[in-house]
């Protein structure tokens, strides 16, 4: 019996032989024009093949080399059935296959982003392509991906099962080169082309082609082919669909200018048909392979400020920071009044909540500026990322930029509890780790000549304190240089307290909340999630007067503070109920004792 072994060819030998490789367009802007069919294009591989199959033919016979299978969407999160989904994809290699027989034309299966932070998802990717390797599939996009970790465990299955498999990555940023995610696309190409299961990387979506143009001419040279697929331009909304002009002969011309640019590869995303891909093919085979040549991309900055204004990061010095909320209305004299007292106390930087408990406050950094500019004191603002895009946090913080604020203080925020009952999902681009890591990739290139000091929140009031512990080991790796504790109010805490600051790489600054009065403490050890307050101390409280309770408050928080006190850092004081006598009667008596004890 003969038996024939196939070995696969790599794709990227040819790309790599080429001057240029091109790609067909979108799949479904062009199902769309042909059948104005609403549902998802990929459903026509089972009930319309033939209308599949000439979409395809019409893309190879604009100059396409290379065709994407018609499954971008395939996965659980849009096609929940299984067997559906297996469906698909079978049919899909199916059509694809029958458009380019007896033609050099190669297929990629077409992977696009599953859109879910489930832990599980790195493996979906994994399965799907799977399927695909079973249906014949060897050579592989993963398209308009945010982040580039969810898809490596399929990148080292692929090339496990098929190491003469081609696989390409590629990544979705909008014109200012940040992913949805947060993350530079420099960062994110640089990160898949040192996989080694990855041969080339790319762009595509999101970006017009003269804005993917602009990113490319500042990339530094990439040691792997550069794919760039921009959309035809930026769409419009007609009921409820993205439309997009007809603009062929424009985008090939900056398609020119693409491979110019450095682009190996080229094709196109949303809004592009064949006539869009014939109009590249024609302007890049006008250009004879020419290329500009790619040099080292630097940019002379003269830092302003590379010292950050937190002591405790610089100097190791313990630190008292203490809390005020913004004010819910439009008068600032508590907030400037309380700014002038505190700094008159010896605290070394005001710290400004972002609308706590998904009240509407005056914003934190406007606040945070308006206290550094009127009171000089050092601040830092809490940036929530609760109702915010991605758009409006870079603003905030170029805003803080602007005012000299360079501490942010990055928490996911309080759900808004309308929005908990009626089962309403609230704007959230980011959690806190995202919102760290975006802070942490605006340093290195927007902010490089100012940084911020970008701190965590960490809750020593939780039950599974190694949870947390965890979650915020997950901070440090995202970029957090300290953290801020939930208010202490019992042992347990402090114990919470002294194993973070052993175990994070990073100061823990002790957080104490002074209870305003016996009413205050009462609800905030039944009310707010976590707090445990001693019974006897709540008790203490009762019927005293308002100079009486200052004493008995501050003291009980004091005798927990000094149990913390070897550690570095130092402490954060939150007012409660404006009450910034406490505030400073606690800051005295730990400054007091810090400076006694030579600490």
């Amino acid at each position: 019996m003969i038996v024939i072994i196939k070995y696969y060819t790599s794709f990227t030998e040819t790309i790599l032989k080429r001057q240029i490789t091109f790609f067909d367009g979108a799949f479904g802007t062009y199902y769309f024009e042909k059948t104005r069919d609403y549902k998802p294009c990929e459903l026509a591989n089972l009930h319309s093949a033939d209308i599949v199959t000439d979409i395809h033919k019409h893309y190879i016979s604009a100059g396409a080399q290379a065709i994407k299978t018609n499954t971008y969407s395939v996965n659980s999160v849009v096609f929940g059935d299984e067997s559906q989904r297996k469906a698909i994809i079978k049919t899909a290699m199916i059509n694809a296959k029958n458009a380019t027989l007896d033609t050099d034309v190669e297929i990629f299966c077409d992977i696009g982003y599953i859109n879910s932070d489930r832990p599980e998802t790195a493996y979906e990717y994994m399965y799907i392509a799977n399927d695909f390797i079973r249906n014949g599939g060897e050579c592989f996009l993963f398209e308009t991906l945010p982040e580039f970790t969810p898809v490596k465990k399929a990148l080292q299955f692929i090339k496990e099962k098929l190491p003469q498999s081609t696989v390409v990555v590629s990544f979705a940023v909008s014109q200012d080169g940040y992913s949805k995610k947060g993350i530079y696309y420099k960062n994110l190409l640089q990160q898949a082309a040192d996989n080694p299961y990855v041969d080339i990387v790319g762009l595509n979506c999101q970006c017009s082609p003269s804005h993917m143009r602009n990113l490319i001419r500042n990339l530094d040279k990439l040691p792997k082919p550069l794919l760039a697929m921009p959309n035809s331009s930026y769409p419009s909304a007609f009921n409820g669909h993205m439309t997009f002009d007809d603009n062929s002969r424009y985008f090939g011309e900056k398609m020119a200018e693409i491979f110019t640019a450095g682009a190996d590869i080229i094709g196109g995303c949303c809004g592009t048909t064949p006539a869009h891909i014939e109009m590249a093919v024609k302007n890049v085979e006008k250009l004879g392979g020419k290329k500009e040549e790619k040099q080292q991309v630097t940019t002379a900055v003269q830092p302003k400020n590379t010292q950050n204004t937190i002591p405790f990061i610089c100097k190791n010095k313990k630190i008292i920071a203490v809390e005020i909320d913004p004010p819910m209305d439009t008068d600032t004299t508590f907030v400037i009044s309380a700014g002038f007292k505190l700094k008159e106390a010896g605290v070394d930087i005001i710290t400004v909540t972002d609308s706590p408990l998904a009240r509407a406050r005056a914003d934190s950094i406007m606040v945070a500026a308006k206290l550094k500019r009127e009171v000089g004191v050092e601040v830092l603002p809490h940036l929530s990322c609760r109702d915010k895009n991605q758009i409006s946090l870079k603003a905030g913080l170029i805003g803080a930029s602007f005012e000299n604020i360079n501490n942010i203080l990055a928490v996911t925020g309080d759900p808004v509890m309308q929005d908990i009952f009626t089962g309403k999902a609230g704007v959230f681009a980011f959690n806190s780790f995202g919102l760290i890591s975006f802070i942490n990739d605006l340093n290195g290139q927007l902010f490089r000549q100012a940084p911020f000091a970008v701190g965590g929140a960490l809750n020593v009031n939780v039950k599974n304190f190694e949870k947390e512990l965890e979650r915020a080991i997950k901070k440090v790796q995202c970029g957090a240089q300290y953290f801020l504790t939930q208010p202490i109010y019992n042992q347990q805490a402090v114990e919470h307290f002294i194993l973070a600051a052993q175990t994070l790489p990073v100061p823990v600054l002790a957080g104490f909340m002074p209870p305003a009065g016996y009413k205050n403490a009462v609800f905030l050890n039944n009310e707010v999630s976590g707090i445990t307050i001693d019974e006897k101390f709540i008790g203490s409280l009762k019927d005293k007067t308002r100079e009486e309770v200052v004493e008995i408050s501050t003291d009980y928080c004091f005798e927990l503070a000094k149990k913390v006190a070897k550690y570095r850092g130092g402490y954060y004081l939150m007012t409660p109920m404006k009450r910034v006598d406490m505030t400073v009667r606690l800051t005295e008596k730990i400054r007091g004792y810090l400076d006694e004890n030579k600490l």
